[in-house]
């Protein structure tokens, strides 16, 4: 059977429409990705990177200076990846886990690490509580 190659791009695009069955999210929105010590680590380190208000920057562009003294959610995240694991992996476990946790907290951002840090209702004791929560989520998952 041929099928013209504009209507295939449509039967790929658009599965749901020809009542395909949903498929699974892409491996990077998975909420049971393998952890890691690395991962735990990830969100202990952010953790002391901001651990102190005047730390926060909340008007992240993710954009992260070498030499920044203040850090955005995502450029802690960002700078201990790369301190853990010598480079920075934006679908890791960690990192994954800080966007579920965020995304439970019922409001939608485009970019959920730049949304919510620079998000005007957000205060930095929520900043800590999100990192908080996914290192102990983490922390469970980790095998004995």
């Amino acid at each position: 059977m041929r099928v013209p190659l504009a209507r295939l791009a449509v039967l790929l695009v658009l599965p749901s429409c020809h009542g395909a069955a949903p498929t699974a999210p892409p491996p990077r929105e998975r909420h049971d990705l393998p952890v890691t010590v690395e991962d735990r680590r990830i969100l202990e380190r952010a953790e002391e990177i901001l651990s102190a208000e005047p730390l926060w920057n909340r008007a992240d562009t993710r954009e992260c200076a070498e030499n920044a003294s203040r850090f955005s959610l995502f450029c802690a995240l960002q700078k201990a990846s790369i301190e853990v694991l010598g480079r920075y992996d934006h679908r890791r476990a960690a990192l994954q886990e800080v966007r579920f946790v965020i995304e439970e907290r019922g409001k939608e951002y485009e970019h959920r690490l730049m949304g919510f840090n620079n998000d005007p209702a957000t205060k930095f004791s929520d900043i800590k509580q999100v990192l908080r929560t996914a290192r102990e989520r983490i922390q469970r998952r980790m095998r004995p």
